[in-house]
C-alpha cells in the first residue's frame, strides 16, 4: 500500500524520467472546475489534502503546499510537514515561491490543462528572472505513476426541462450567437462545466454533488454548436433535446476541433478556459479574442422561473433543516451523537423529499473545534463527539430540480459560554448588516464586504473567508461571477436576479465555529425620495437561528425587529409542513424575542 511519502518518491522518480527539476500539482481539472471528478484529484492523492482550493510544487529536494485561509488548519491535519512546507497563499504565491526556490537552470514542469495561460505567462516570467525556465508537459506525470487513478465518469446526462430552466437552450444560442455578431466574431469556446449545462439546458453527474457532465462546446454566430462529450453519455432523449443545429463530437476530439478555426476570430475566457486551448488556437493560426464566456452573468442572473423554482426548493429545504434541529436540540444532549452520525441524520431528513436529487457539497459537520475549521471535511480519522458545553456547527444544502441551496446554523449543545453568546450575536449582527442593505446600481459585493465584519472587527476579531458566493439554479453552490469578498479583484456590480450566501463567521482555533449563512437575492428597492435606482437583498433561506445564543441587550431596535419579522416569516413557510412535536418547537424557536 502506497504511503505519501512513496507516492512523492514515485512522482520525483518520474520527473527525473522526464526531464524536470519541479512539477506543478493544482486542484483542477480541464475546465478550470473548483470541484473536480474523481480522476482529478491529483493533489489529494498526492499529499492527502482533502480541501477544495490549493496547489503543491514538487522540487528535486524540497516540497510546498499552498492554501488559502479556510485551510490553515486543515492542511497541517492531513499534510505531513516533513514532506511539504506550508505556505499560505496571502503570504506567498506559488509562482512568487518558484521565483525563490528554483535553481538556477531548472526545468519547471506544468500541465497546461490545468492551468489558465495567464498563470503561465506569469509563471514563465518569474522562472525567467530566476534563470529558471517553465515547460509543458505533454503528459501529466502525476497519471503516469497513480496506479489506480480512477477513470473519468461515463454517467448518462440528462435534461434540465424548460419548466425550470425558464428558457430554451435554443433561445440561450440564439442569445450568444447575437452577441458574437455583436462583437465580430465567428465562434466562442464555452469550457466551464456549468457553463456547458446551462447554455444546453442539459445536467450530468461526473462531479460528486455538482449536476454538470464532463465536455466543451463551441458556439458559432449562426446559432449552431458543437458539444464534445463522451458518445456513451448520451441518450436518445438528450439527443431529440439537442436537435440538429447542435452538432455532436467525441470529448477527445475536442483539441483536433480547435484546428478547425483557422483565420477565424474565436472568443476564449481567459479566466476559464486553459492554456493548452489558447495554445491550440494560436497553433492552427486562429485570431483569438479574449472575452469572458457570455453565459457567465446570463447564468447569474437568474429568469422568473428559476427564482420562484429557488424559493420553492428553499422552502422544501427548510422544513426539512428544521425537522434536523428539532431533532438535534432533543437528541444531541444526551450523547451519543458525533459528527457523522449527526450529518447522515440531516441527510435522512432530506431525503425524506422525493424531490431531493443530491446534496449541493459534503455537508460540513463541525463539533467543538472542528467547528473552527471554515470548510472541515469530517472522516473517521477527524470524527469527534458531540459533547455538552460546546458548539455545532453544520453547512449543508440540497440539489433539487428547480433550485440549489446552501445553508449554516451554529447550535449549542448545552449551556453555551458568555464568549460564544457574543461572538455569535456579533456574527448576527454582520449578518442582518448586509441582509438590510440598500445600495445603488453598480455596487461590487466587495464593496458591501465590510458590513457583515463590523461588529466582528470593532472587537478586534475577523473570519478567513468571504461573506458570500454566487449560487446556481440545479447547478454549482459556488457560481460566479458576483462574490462579497474583500479582496479588490470580486469587482463584479451585483444585480437584481442574482442569488449570492451571505455567510458572516467566527472561529476560534481550538475552541469553537460560528457561521450564520442564508442565501438572499438581489432585488430592485423601492425608497420613498430616492434620486436613483437602487438595490437591496431578499432572504431566501427560512430555517431558525440558535436563540440561546443570541445576547438581546447587544442587539439595536431595528436588528431586533428584524430577527423577529424574519423568524415570523420562518414560520409562515416552514409550519405548514410540520407536526407534533416539531411544529411545536419551531412555534417556541420563532417566537419573537
Amino acid at each position: 500500500m502506497s504511503t505519501y511519502e512513496t507516492r512523492l518518491k514515485a512522482l520525483r522518480e518520474q520527473m527525473q524520467k522526464d526531464g524536470l527539476d519541479g512539477f506543478v500539482v493544482p486542484i483542477c481539472d480541464e475546465h478550470m472546475s473548483e470541484y473536480v471528478g474523481d480522476y482529478a484529484q491529483r493533489l489529494s492523492w498526492l499529499t492527502g489534502f482533502g480541501g477544495s482550493a490549493g496547489s503543491a510544487v514538487v522540487l528535486k529536494d524540497k516540497a510546498a503546499i499552498f492554501i488559502d485561509g479556510r485551510y490553515t488548519i486543515q492542511v497541517r491535519d492531513q499534510v505531513d510537514g516533513k514532506l511539504y512546507e506550508y505556505v499560505g497563499t496571502a503570504d506567498q504565491s506559488v509562482i512568487d515561491w518558484l521565483g525563490a526556490n528554483a535553481p538556477q537552470g531548472s526545468a519547471i514542469g506544468y500541465d497546461a490543462w490545468l492551468h489558465t495561460q495567464d498563470w503561465a505567462k506569469s509563471a514563465a516570467a518569474k522562472l525567467d528572472k530566476a534563470g529558471a525556465k517553465l515547460v509543458a508537459v505533454e503528459v501529466n506525470p502525476i497519471d503516469q505513476v497513480w496506479e489506480d487513478q480512477p477513470e473519468p465518469s461515463l454517467a448518462k446526462l440528462d435534461v434540465q426541462p424548460d419548466e425550470f430552466a425558464g428558457k430554451s437552450a435554443n433561445d440561450k444560442r440564439a442569445d450568444i450567437a447575437a452577441w458574437l455578431k455583436a462583437e465580430g466574431l465567428d465562434a466562442t469556446v464555452i469550457a466551464a462545466l456549468d457553463s456547458v449545462a446551462w447554455a444546453f439546458n442539459i445536467r450530468g453527474k461526473d462531479i460528486a454533488n455538482t449536476p454538470v457532465p464532463r465536455g466543451y462546446a463551441i458556439v458559432k454566430s449562426d446559432g449552431s454548436a458543437e458539444l464534445f462529450v463522451a458518445p456513451e453519455k448520451l441518450t436518445d432523449e438528450v439527443r431529440v433535446h439537442l436537435g440538429n443545429a447542435v452538432g455532436l463530437r467525441s470529448y477527445d476530439e475536442f483539441p483536433a476541433a480547435l484546428n478547425e478555426y483557422k483565420g477565424r476570430k474565436v472568443g476564449v475566457d481567459p479566466e476559464r478556459s486553459v492554456a493548452a486551448i489558447f495554445g491550440q488556437l494560436e497553433g492552427a493560426g486562429a485570431h483569438i479574442v479574449k472575452k469572458r464566456d457570455p453565459t457567465i452573468l446570463a447564468k447569474a442572473i437568474k429568469n422568473e422561473t428559476e427564482v420562484n423554482g429557488h424559493k420553492a426548493a428553499q422552502a422544501r429545504d427548510g422544513a426539512a433543516l428544521s425537522r434536523f434541529l428539532h431533532w438535534f436540540s432533543q437528541e444531541a444532549p444526551k450523547g451519543g451523537h458525533d459528527e457523522l452520525s449527526v450529518a447522515a441524520k440531516l441527510a435522512e431528513f432530506r431525503g425524506q423529499s422525493d424531490k431531493l436529487l443530491d446534496l449541493s457539497f459534503r455537508t460540513i459537520s463541525g463539533a467543538g473545534p472542528n467547528g473552527a475549521l471554515c470548510h472541515y471535511s469530517v472522516n473517521e480519522e477527524t470524527n469527534r463527539k458531540i459533547e455538552t458545553g460546546t458548539l455545532y456547527l453544520v453547512d449543508s444544502g440540497g440539489q433539487y430540480r428547480d433550485g440549489t441551496t446552501d445553508v449554516t446554523r451554529t447550535m449549542a449543545v448545552g449551556e453555551p459560554t458568555a464568549e460564544m453568546i457574543k461572538r455569535y450575536t456579533q456574527v448576527l449582527q454582520g449578518h442582518i448588516a448586509l441582509a438590510q442593505a440598500a445600495f445603488p446600481k453598480g455596487t461590487t459585493g466587495g464593496q458591501l464586504d465590510i458590513l457583515a465584519r463590523q461588529y466582528l472587527w470593532a472587537d478586534g476579531v475577523d473570519y478567513a473567508h468571504g461573506t458570500g458566493h454566487g449560487v446556481g439554479a440545479y447547478l454549482a453552490v459556488h457560481e460566479g461571477p458576483q462574490r462579497i469578498a474583500a479582496n479588490s479583484g470580486f469587482n463584479e456590480p451585483l444585480v437584481a436576479g442574482m442569488i449570492c450566501s451571505n455567510e458572516p463567521g467566527y472561529y476560534k482555533t481550538d475552541g469553537f465555529g460560528i457561521r450564520i449563512e442564508n442565501l438572499i437575492l438581489v432585488e430592485e428597492r423601492i425608497i420613498d425620495g430616492a434620486e436613483q435606482p437602487m438595490l437591496g437583498f431578499e432572504t431566501l433561506t427560512f430555517a431558525p437561528l440558535e436563540r440561546r445564543l443570541i445576547d438581546v441587550s447587544l442587539l439595536s431596535d431595528s436588528q431586533r425587529h428584524w430577527v423577529d419579522a424574519y423568524h415570523a416569516k420562518v414560520r409562515a413557510t416552514i409550519a405548514p409542513q410540520l407536526d407534533g412535536e416539531a411544529l411545536t418547537w419551531l412555534e417556541a424557536q420563532t417566537a419573537a424575542l
